[in-house]
């Protein structure tokens, strides 16, 4: 939030994550669990986590964009953030397919934001 000190910023956080649904897979949470929105790879949890923080950004984008298109949108806020989606957004924009619109929609992307901003390393 702009203009908002750091501990508006924690309240804002904190009654988010009261207001925020469970993830719909309780098991997301561990390492060994095979997540369901990655259907066509045989990826466990921790794997996925480690590809998220790949020093890759393509490998990033790739694994971020798949979780945005396939995940419940309940489990995608276990393993990213909005800001993190945000600055990883000209690098994954193209693996999102059909649900790009939603996306930018959500987190209020728009289209010149986009188209204005240089490659960033997600």
């Amino acid at each position: 939030m702009r203009g908002a000190s750091r501990r508006d910023n924690l309240q804002a956080a904190w009654y988010l994550e009261l207001l925020m649904l469970p993830p719909t897979s309780a098991n997301l949470r561990e390492p060994g669990t095979r997540p369901y929105f990655l259907w066509w790879l045989d990826c466990t949890v921790e794997q996925f986590i480690e590809h998220l923080q790949s020093p890759d950004p393509k490998e990033r984008a790739y694994y971020l964009g798949a979780l945005l298109r396939e995940a419940n949108s309940r489990e995608v806020w276990v393993f990213t953030t909005p800001e993190e989606v945000r600055r990883c957004w000209p690098t994954l924009v193209r693996h999102l397919g059909r649900s790009r619109a939603r996306w930018a929609w959500l987190l209020d992307i728009e289209r010149d934001d986009v188209a204005g901003q240089q490659r960033l390393e997600c």
